[in-house]
């Protein structure tokens, strides 16, 4: 079984190997640059989720004091 930094080691070498050590540096900063967005999608549609559930939530109240 091959632990965490074995996989490390094997996935730098594997990509030196298909991409040339220059392109590594960019391939990172991409990745880093494709993490933060996905970071950014997923607080927004937290967020986005999190106003549509206050919404429902209104209209649910505003259907109870309508009822009484």
């Amino acid at each position: 079984m091959l632990g965490s930094t074995e996989i490390i080691v094997l996935v730098v070498v594997i990509g030196v190997l298909i991409f040339g050590a220059k392109k590594i540096p960019e391939l990172a900063k991409t990745f880093g640059k494709a993490k933060g967005e996905f970071e950014k999608g997923k607080i927004q549609g937290d967020k986005e989720l999190k106003d549509f559930k206050g919404e429902i939530d209104n209209i649910t109240k505003d259907k109870e004091v309508k009822s009484d």
